[in-house]
């Protein structure tokens, strides 16, 4: 965005409050209320949200860890066996 664009959204910004505060149906006080009321409860969501995010992310990494763990199992009965047959080819 170029500095008139910039500057055209400011205005338009202004201009918006302005107009918002003139034909506001409750008085200052009141909708200050509102606001720290709904502030209030976006971070609760905000927050449980993020528990719920956190909480499925790490049963994500435990089932990818038992995943690993469980090919790492295979890899190395793959590798033994291996090592077994050509012990017995050569014997």
């Amino acid at each position: 965005m170029d500095k008139n664009g910039l500057s055209s959204f400011l205005l338009g910004l202004g201009v918006g409050v302005g107009i918002g505060m003139l034909f506001a149906p409750k008085s200052g006080q009141e909708t200050r209320e509102i606001i720290k009321t709904k502030a209030g409860e976006g971070t609760d969501f905000i927050k449980q949200r993020g528990t719920e995010l956190k909480d499925t992310a790490a049963g994500w990494v435990d089932k990818g860890k038992e995943a690993v763990g469980r090919q790492k199992e295979t890899l190395s009965d793959a590798v033994e066996a291996g090592k077994q047959a050509y012990r017995d080819a050569v014997s």
